[in-house]
């Protein structure tokens, strides 16, 4: 690998020389290379893939630059991203990552939910990114049921019928997007801006304890996204929710919610991953039918 054009990229936009020591590779991520640069103590991080990935990685850069200017989770810095002949590369401030502990997941509840009081315009977001190396669309609106019921499910559901997942799961998905309305009646969401893909492996701590989110698929959406996908996956202490409730009480709807919430990752699952996903798709939808 030749780093000489995405060093000189570093030192135009740091304003100071960068003479690289060291390209260590890191594991972690299944989508994207990534290494640490190194020269005497400076160190970023570096995401690499091919040249037109580019947009996915200016995507990502304008999510972490809207996160950061919210001023409550600490993310990694945006410093520079572009293309080489072979590469779209994304750079960002190198921090040392640990596990989280009670008084992390304490701090990230309560950092979320002051992030979440921010009221936005409107639903959706400036620009179209990705979640996972899916495409996630995202257009205006001033209708959440509908934004979710478009931009979300039907986006999903319309890229699982590319692939051949027809049959049970599109007449399922048909029906349920037919009407979310009953989830709504008694809740109006705020827009607010979501991390979006918030899941334990995109949460750490830096060396001083503090929550670090990164990996994010922004958007301003019901905050109740986020909190949702914390469940998904596990890997959020009851110390973290309690603190999140604290600052920020949920409605009392959220425990139908998130499920409605959360078919949009499975969907999501099914059409990176495959297979594997389309009983547990079904099974949501079908779930979710049955409680109306």
């Amino acid at each position: 690998m030749n780093w000489q054009a995405i060093v000189q990229q570093i030192e135009s936009a740091t304003g100071q020389p960068f003479e690289l020591q060291n390209a260590k590779p890191l594991a972690g991520g299944d989508i994207n290379a990534a290494y640490r640069l190194q020269a005497g103590n400076r160190r970023f991080f570096v995401k690499l893939n091919t040249p037109e990935r580019l947009a996915m990685f200016e995507a990502e850069a304008a999510g972490l630059q809207a996160l950061a200017q919210t001023q409550s989770i600490r993310v990694p810095l945006f410093i520079v991203c572009g293309q080489t002949p072979g590469h779209a590369f994304l750079v960002l401030e190198y921090i040392v990552l640990n596990k989280r502990y009670s008084r992390s997941e304490q701090l990230l509840g309560q950092q979320l939910a002051q992030m979440h009081r921010q009221k936005q315009a409107y639903f959706g977001w400036h620009r179209d990114n990705t979640i996972g190396s899916t495409l996630q669309v995202n257009g205006r609106y001033d209708n959440w049921p509908a934004f979710w019921q478009e931009q979300r499910l039907g986006h999903q559901l319309a890229l699982a019928a590319d692939q051949g997942y027809g049959g049970r799961l599109q007449a399922l998905g048909e029906k349920l997007c037919s009407d979310l309305k009953p989830w709504f009646l008694a809740y109006q969401p705020q827009p607010a801006l979501v991390h979006g893909d918030l899941w334990g492996g995109n949460v750490a701590a830096d060396e001083q304890g503090n929550p670090v989110v990164y990996d994010p698929a922004c958007y301003f959406g019901d905050r109740e996204t986020d909190v949702a996908m914390t469940e998904l996956f596990g890997g959020f202490s009851p110390v973290f929710y309690q603190a999140y409730q604290a600052v920020y009480p949920l409605d009392p709807g959220y425990a139908s919610r998130k499920n409605l919430y959360n078919l949009y990752h499975i969907l999501n699952h099914l059409n990176l991953f495959g297979q594997g996903y389309l009983h547990q798709a079904e099974n949501r939808i079908s779930q979710l039918l049955a409680d109306l």
